[in-house]
């Protein structure tokens, strides 16, 4: 056998540029095949082989066997699979292009660099490996490209950790300066062409707050509480201030413009209330629109014409739920007269608001999507009013229960459980008290 191919390196070669498959002056050929299907044959030259490629390298030394094959060149033989015939080809042609790195025209995306990136890894070609962890560390990438990136890269070692890069965890203080900035911009009023970004960064504060197959962003303390807090309660101030000035001069429910900006700050106060919800936070909230319901109810029954402000209503509706199922359920505690008040208050209008939303739907069809409630909603404020009626004293239960007995609108909200409790709790009280006073009796000496 022949010299090796590696003992061969004359300056005339390397002064003379060459090019992969020039059969004149090369002196070893590269055959990549598959097990069954592919077999292709390359005329290279040793020395670049050599230089760019530890496996060749290897390949091409005297502890390596190699065998003659026609016009006394020596043969590598390498095997790959089908689906990496084509990275082999790519990796073998780049390392007679590559130049200090830079083959920046030469990936063709980020699913064909990963394939040459894995061959290269392979074949120790260390200037490919480099060139190709600064492509695919500096585009974009597709989802389903950034899941195959998490199934290969990490397998690398150190040389591809800087593709992950932007997969990393961030530091907890970044995270809150993040959630800072998108809760004060989610929570302001910007002009309505920002709407949609408004939008975009309350989904991704709720995104950050849930837990579902991993743990929240960041963890709800109570520096995180109060910046909400006072998001909030700014939020309702400026709800509040054009509440009063809709109290003061009605005709600006004529205004579209005001129109847009009141059921904007409704939809915002409707989110907010989710946000405080998940804290834990929602008393505030909830003290303040109950003490603003009066305003709310009185300005919404004002406005005319009725029929151009049913989104308005339908918005009111939607906080309102959302206040009312927090005090129904005991998540914030009121006092007796306030919770009587906010029923006095929001039953009536309800069950007027529900028959003339369900007529414009009726009315309007497939054209009324932007009047439709989830049914589920109108359901959890029916329970709402139960629990909230159900929770008072009785004298006052039955001063409700008569009202809604002779209610045209008596089918909606629904309080016949309210009723049937009503009704048992009255009939056993003599009996249920008389055992508790004679049971005090027993245990009192006096």
């Amino acid at each position: 056998m022949e010299s090796n191919a590696s003992t061969k390196s004359p300056d005339c070669e390397r002064r003379t540029p060459s090019r992969i498959g020039d059969r004149s002056n090369s002196d070893v050929v590269v055959r990549i095949r598959t097990q069954d299907t592919q077999d292709e044959w390359f005329y290279c030259h040793s020395y670049i082989l050599i230089e760019k490629s530890k496996y060749f390298a290897d390949r091409l030394s005297d502890s390596w066997p190699t065998c003659q094959i026609l016009d006394s060149r020596n043969c590598v033989e390498v095997y790959c699979q089908d689906s990496d015939f084509d990275y082999h080809v790519s990796v073998l042609r780049l390392l007679y292009v590559i130049v200090d790195g830079s083959v920046d025209d030469m990936w063709h995306g980020v699913k064909n660099a990963l394939g040459i990136l894995q061959v290269a890894v392979k074949l120790e070609c260390p200037q490919i490996i480099t060139a190709c962890v600064k492509y695919l560390e500096a585009v974009s990438w597709e989802e389903s490209e950034e899941e195959e990136i998490l199934k290969i890269i990490p397998r690398m070692g150190p040389q591809a950790e800087p593709i992950l890069a932007r997969l990393q965890p961030v530091t907890q203080s970044a995270v809150m300066g993040i959630f800072f900035s998108t809760i004060r911009f989610a929570t302001s009023s910007p002009p309505p062409i920002m709407n949609d970004l408004k939008t975009s960064a309350q989904e991704q504060l709720e995104y950050m707050l849930t837990e579902d197959d991993d743990s929240p962003l960041l963890a709800a303390d109570d520096e995180i509480k109060t910046e909400v807090k006072e998001c909030a309660e700014r939020l309702f101030e400026r709800f509040n201030n054009q509440l009063e000035a809709l109290l003061c001069e009605m005709e600006l429910f004529s205004d579209g413009g005001k129109i847009l900006s009141f059921q904007s700050l409704l939809s915002d106060l409707s989110w907010a209330c989710q946000i405080l919800t998940k804290l834990e936070i929602m008393r505030d909230f909830v003290c303040n629109w109950t003490d603003a319901s009066d305003k709310i109810v009185m300005v919404i029954k004002q406005a005319s014409p009725a029929s151009e402000l049913i989104e308005t209503k339908l918005k009111v509706i939607e906080v309102a739920a959302k206040v009312l199922e927090a005090i129904g359920y005991g998540n914030v505690i009121l006092p007796t007269a306030k919770r009587l008040h906010m029923v006095n208050v929001w039953l009536p209008f309800v069950r007027v608001t529900k028959p003339l939303i369900d007529s414009v739907v009726a009315t309007t069809g497939d054209d009324a999507s932007a009047f439709k409630m989830d049914g589920e909603l109108w359901q959890s404020l029916e329970s709402t009013f139960v629990s909230l009626i159900l929770a008072l004293p009785s004298t006052e239960q039955a001063e409700i229960l008569t009202e809604w007995l002779g209610n045209e609108h008596i089918e909606y909200p629904d309080l016949t459980e309210a009723f049937e409790v009503w009704c048992y709790r009255s009939k056993v009280a003599k009996r249920r008290l008389s055992v508790i006073a004679v049971n005090h009796d027993k245990i009192d000496p006096h």
